[in-house]
């Protein structure tokens, strides 16, 4: 029996020692020459063919509908149904492991996730995946090491200084902890004052303000490296049983790392962030927490956390980090009169990785605008830039005096985009349409909001246009057909957002403005357009496993190219895809090409 078998691919990597024995103990190997039909239409399937060397093409009538290549596997879905659709055909000599019928059933039998793998469809697929992923989460969480947790600053205080001196540091930094320096030593040695001491100052009896703090601090420091695990950071503190250990490398001091943060980052990594954002002082705390944001994603996409987790939680974090940016940089004033909002895939909770700005202000009717609104606006804009979120280069930023406008204004503004119905206005009012209110008074935007609901009325031609750009990229066609290259073609690299996302988007979008749904997420417009019976319900749950599908290959290539240092320019490399992540690929924009089908349909788009 063959034994160089791959059992990495899926869906095999799913199998246990027996099942992968099965295998073993029925596997042939068959040979086709170029241009043989290995399967044909109508066929009854008696074997699961998995390629070795070659290519197969699938095709249904004269369509190519598929390339498949080594560690691709076929057709399983005709083992089940009993009869092969469409036909598979050797585009070169192919050399194939062949599997039979029984075997593959006694395999399904025994093995769910096996048979979900095999031939379900993509939300199944998706759920088999999700079942067998979330038991690494909690072997990922225990690689974490202590420099990706949030380490807190330490202030160190000369050993004579009093404890009087010592609680206004406390109260000036926030903080319940010190270390101390007593110079009386050759070296000088290290020692820690907290909070806790202050009761043994206390019951000392001398004066506070006499009272040198190097008598009541402990000089034996519990002291971890930045490189250690976190894990093994909160067994040092059980076993010692201390609250907080020194993060130390040589002779460098980094900071404190806390029980309550170890206990937090593990079981709520957001609070650590959220905490930092609301104290942040000045544009540097939150550049550090912006920072933070990100290796929150990539530590919670290692966990197994599913990507529509992430995105909520994402979008939660960024609101509060534009939120405080806006407060510090906007006098109280304008803040309280005005709507600070986010756009794009920010509005619509989506975005996972940083992104171009995508953002606007709705100013009170009425409220006489600060002298130097310009330059409030200007330094806004460049402290997202700092933060990491590139600047617009449609320029589609409150630094722009067209995305910040009174309440009446903006509404006559996005009255124009619909009536006018030009292709620069359509784009900005598609943008407009995902707008999520993060500072100030959102009842501000919802005025705007009101007016274009007002304005949509059943035009259908209006809505059509607007429909139509679902179709904006079909000049960038042809991808249906080249997603998957043969033999040593150069590398295919494929843009996500103009394949699969923005049409996939773009197209709950115009049914939502239509029927007047006020949900900004996409998942959230798929649902309420159901239950409207605006959208069928059978295309719903795969819209959504669609566009976390989407979502996910691209956050998986954008943690890749941050890992490398490279800059995250949205396609993939289609042929670095594993066998399971090109099935699911092809499942998803197949699903998006059946809805664009739909959609042309119910607006009659090649009547425009």
């Amino acid at each position: 029996m063959p034994n160089a078998f791959n059992f990495n691919a899926s869906p095999f990597d799913c199998l246990d020692g027996s099942e992968r024995q099965l295998v073993r103990d029925h596997v042939d190997i068959a040979y086709f020459r170029e241009g043989a039909v290995i399967l044909d239409a109508g066929q009854q399937a008696l074997h699961l063919f998995v390629v070795i060397k070659g290519h197969v093409r699938q095709l249904d009538g004269d369509e190519l509908v598929d390339t498949l290549g080594p560690d691709d596997c076929f057709d399983g879905r005709a083992l089940v149904a009993g009869q092969v659709v469409g036909r598979f055909v050797a585009a070169e000599e192919v050399l194939a492991y062949q599997l039979a019928r029984q075997t593959v059933l006694d395999l399904i039998a025994r093995n769910v996730t096996f048979g979900a793998l095999l031939f379900a469809d993509l939300s199944k697929k998706l759920s088999a995946l999700a079942e067998r992923d979330s038991q690494h989460e909690l072997q990922s969480l225990g690689l974490t090491r202590v420099e990706q947790a949030v380490v807190r600053p330490a202030t160190i205080v000369d050993g004579q200084t009093d404890i009087v001196s010592v609680v206004k540091v406390f109260q000036a930094q926030h903080t319940g902890s010190v270390l101390v320096r007593d110079a009386r030593t050759t070296p000088p040695r290290l020692g820690v004052f907290t909070t806790s001491g202050l009761q043994r100052a206390i019951l000392h009896g001398a004066p506070l303000a006499e009272l040198p703090v190097r008598e009541l601090a402990t000089f034996k420091l519990v002291t971890v490296r930045p490189g250690d695990h976190l894990f093994d950071a909160l067994a040092l503190m059980i076993r010692h049983q201390v609250h907080r250990v020194v993060v130390a490398e040589g002779e460098r001091i980094d900071g404190f790392l806390e029980q309550v943060d170890v206990l937090s980052y593990l079981s709520n990594h957001s609070y650590l962030i959220t905490r930092q954002i609301l104290e942040a002082r000045d544009l540097d705390g939150l550049t550090d927490a912006a920072a933070h944001i990100t290796r929150l994603i990539g530590l919670l996409h290692r966990g197994g956390t599913k990507v529509a987790l992430i995105a909520r939680l994402v979008q939660e974090l960024n609101a509060k980090l534009f939120e405080r940016a806006w407060q510090l940089i906007a006098p109280a004033e304008l803040v309280a009169n005005s709507c600070l909002f986010v756009m794009g895939s920010e509005g619509r909770g989506e975005q996972l990785l940083r992104t171009d700005q995508d953002n606007g202000l709705v100013l009170r009717d009425g409220y006489v605008l600060p002298s130097d609104l310009d330059v409030i606006c200007w330094r806004f804009s460049a402290a997202l830039a700092r933060f990491g979120y590139p600047e617009c280069p449609g320029r589609i930023m409150l630094s722009n005096p067209s995305w910040r406008q009174d309440a009446s204004g903006f509404g006559q503004t996005v009255r124009h985009w619909l009536q006018a119905a030009d292709a620069e206005g359509l784009m900005a009012l598609a943008i407009f349409v995902d707008a999520h209110a993060v500072a100030g008074d959102p009842a501000l935007l919802e005025q705007v909001r009101a007016r274009l609901d007002a304005a949509v009325t059943d035009n259908d031609a209006m809505l059509a246009r607007f429909a139509a750009a679902i179709d904006a990229f079909e000049s960038h066609g042809g991808w249906w057909n080249r997603l998957f290259t043969i033999g040593d073609a150069p590398a295919e690299r494929l843009d996500l957002k103009k394949a699969g996302l923005f049409p996939l988007v773009h197209g709950v979008r115009a049914l939502a403005l239509e029927a007047h749904v006020g949900a900004t997420g996409t998942v959230a417009r798929i649902e309420a357009l159901v239950a409207a019976g605006r959208l069928p319900a059978d295309l719903a749950p795969d819209l959504i496993d669609s566009l976390h599908f989407f979502m996910e290959l691209r956050l998986r290539a954008g943690l890749e190219a941050l890992e490398l240092g490279r800059d995250n320019d949205r396609a993939i490399d289609v042929n670095r895809l594993g066998s399971l992540d090109r099935d699911l690929l092809k499942d998803a924009l197949a699903v998006v090409k059946r809805f664009r089908a739909w959609l042309r349909q119910r607006y009659r788009l090649d009547m425009l």
